[in-house]
């Protein structure tokens, strides 16, 4: 289930569907069947729109926003039991580099807004996860701990879960840790929504503190890769919000 919905996720999203949509539009652009031949021109149009839509400035600052703005910044002192849940992201071992610098961009945010969490409470602990990504030889989990402890974080105040794949099997990995007792909740403001989803599914008390903000309002003319990237980080929340919905009717339904 884990690698069928990250396959059905990767076909929805810009560029794999409009590379898709040109593959189509080559094969058919030779037919000599009318019917087909429109088809193939159809399919080139809509993988040309979408490429430009989604690189476009506004188009990708709505995306995001629109999730983003669901909840702010987390300014809060952590009061009582102190947990700060660190969701994973990615990373890339380099031999000679610091656990920091093996960090993507998205997990460094992530877990630079997790220590601010930490110094914001008591004897808090700092959970981190993520597997390895099937192709490396040290889970994520373990370098974002490492990484925590370049950052100042004591080792003993840290818990690894290093076997969760996604945002479901984390939620499900600190309910057997943490039970019911609130905590707060750090990831990218584009994945808050569905994570607030998730965790509160559980019956668990997520106080959300987002951060790697990405909706950037520009000039409309502007088209990059940047847009594109932003957008296609928004689409993926949204595909993934749409799962969710999905699997509860399914669930209900039965």
């Amino acid at each position: 289930m884990f690698w069928l919905k990250k396959i059905l996720s990767q076909l929805v999203m810009p560029i794999p569907l409009s590379i898709m949509l040109l593959v189509i539009a080559a094969v058919l652009w030779r037919t000599k069947r009318t019917r087909l031949l429109q088809f193939g021109r159809i399919a080139l149009v809509a993988a040309i729109a979408l490429l430009v839509l989604t690189s476009q400035a506004k188009v990708s600052y709505y995306l995001a926003d629109s999730l983003e703005s669901q909840y702010q910044v987390n300014h809060q002192p952590i009061t009582g039991a102190c947990v700060v849940m660190v969701l994973g992201s990615g990373n890339r071992e380099q031999q000679g580099h610091t656990a920091v610098q093996q960090l993507s961009s998205t997990a460094l945010a992530r877990l630079t807004e997790g220590v601010r969490q930490f110094s914001l409470g008591q004897h808090c602990t700092l959970v981190v996860s993520g597997w390895s990504g099937g192709n490396q030889p040290t889970a994520h989990a373990t370098i974002m701990a490492q990484a925590a402890q370049e950052l100042g974080i004591p080792k003993k105040s840290i818990t690894v879960f290093n076997q969760p794949k996604d945002t479901i099997e984390e939620a499900n990995a600190l309910k057997q840790f943490l039970g019911t007792q609130p905590f707060r909740l750090v990831t990218s403001a584009t994945h808050m929504p569905r994570s607030m989803r998730i965790f509160n599914a559980l019956g668990m008390q997520p106080q959300a503190a987002p951060t790697d903000f990405i909706a950037n309002s520009s000039d409309w003319w502007r088209l990059n890769a940047d847009n594109l990237l932003d957008s296609q980080r928004a689409i993926h929340e949204y595909v993934g919000i749409l799962w969710l919905w999905v699997k509860d009717l399914l669930v209900n339904n039965h």
